[in-house]
């Protein structure tokens, strides 16, 4: 297991002390208006210190008409800086780096929770999403972009771009949600040309060191797997980003389609020519051999979600023992508790089958 805990560096800014980062987990803990809550910073903190080498908020809505479910956490106005002065340091005492991932839902946003009609890259009958202007594309464009240097302003070591699960910035890059004839429409190239703008803004504006990677999906969603890929080497061969973030949904499972079956979804990410771009990968990684397991296949590090969530401290217990065993599901709510999840959190994972045992 001594690989988990090989140092990994970045092409900008700070090397990561392990292999574990904590993914961006909904938790829905924050305040109504976006503000983040001490439940939050209890959770996020307490991951720190657990040993994971990077830790990741849940998605940070960058304009509040993107805000995606209750809870939320934002970084859409200053008002959120003291929260967010707050979380970072507290992720940064641990030695872990504190990245925020930035997101706007697209027309995953619900009216009733925003107040407004959600908006998409193309109209959208099922959800009623309508279509966004040239001038509001910019405008979310640049929105991102100042979510970025807010995170730097409060200490964090970098950002996350959300592109991935079907979210505003998947929607551009889906040809099923995004039919628009101007810039950000048609190719590939211009279906990716809110991320590849997002990313060139980043960079020009935050610091050389800022950390700056972007999660994508390789498949569902629209998304098919040749674009994927295409548009992940892509960003290996700019240079710009420092990590891709892969969320396979299941690590070892094969694509979807069944031209490309035969073999693992995962391993048509590991095959492309990286450069010094780290490649991080998601999806149901529960124990220990599973992480190994990854960075034997030729990621780089892997990113935990239910496994984080059961225990705070994964990274600190595989390093006192290898054989360390996970807690089975499901387990009780005293156990989340003490994992430091709040009422409103565990309420959450109710909704995630077989997860928290029933109340006697």
């Amino acid at each position: 297991m001594q690989s988990l805990f090989n140092p990994l560096t970045f092409p900008h800014g700070s090397a990561i002390k392990n292999r574990f980062a904590l993914a961006p987990l909904t938790n829905l803990q924050s305040h109504s208006d976006g503000r983040l809550s001490d439940d939050e910073l209890k959770w996020l903190t307490l991951r720190a210190q657990g040993g994971f080498g990077l830790t990741m908020t849940c998605a940070a809505c960058v304009q509040a008409q993107g805000q995606g479910f209750d809870g939320q956490l934002g970084i859409y106005s200053d008002a959120h800086l003291e929260g967010l002065n707050r979380l970072a340091a507290g992720i940064k005492q641990y030695e872990s780096l504190a990245i925020v991932q930035l997101h706007h839902s697209g027309m995953r946003s619900p009216k009733e929770l925003t107040g407004c009609q959600p908006v998409a890259p193309s109209d959208d009958d099922e959800t009623g999403a309508r279509a966004m202007s040239t001038a509001e594309v910019e405008q979310v464009i640049e929105d991102f972009i100042l979510a970025a240097q807010r995170a730097e302003q409060a200490g964090f070591d970098g950002v996350e771009l959300h592109g991935a699960h079907g979210y505003l910035l998947c929607q551009f890059l889906s040809a099923e949600t995004n039919r628009r004839t101007d810039q950000y429409g048609g190719s590939l190239e211009n279906r990716a040309r809110p991320i590849t703008e997002i990313i060139a803004g980043i960079r020009s504006r935050c610091r050389k060191s800022f950390n700056l990677g972007i999660r994508l999906s390789p498949e569902r969603h629209g998304i098919l797997l040749r674009e994927a890929t295409a548009f992940a080497q892509q960003l290996m061969n700019a240079g710009a980003v420092d990590y891709l973030d892969i969320s396979l949904w299941n690590a070892f499972k094969e694509p979807v389609e069944e031209a490309f079956q035969g073999r693992s979804l995962m391993s048509y990410f590991t095959e492309l020519d990286r450069g010094p771009v780290r490649l991080g990968v998601a999806g149901k990684i529960k124990t220990p051999q599973d992480a190994l397991n990854c960075l034997e296949a030729g990621a780089d590090f892997v990113l935990l979600g239910r496994a984080a969530i059961l225990h705070h401290d994964f990274p600190d217990q595989v390093r006192k023992d290898p054989d360390f065993t996970p807690v089975s599901l499901p387990v009780s709510v005293e156990h989340l508790r003490r994992e430091g999840l709040s009422d409103t959190f565990i309420n959450y994972m109710n909704a995630w089958r077989g997860f928290v045992a029933p109340r006697e």
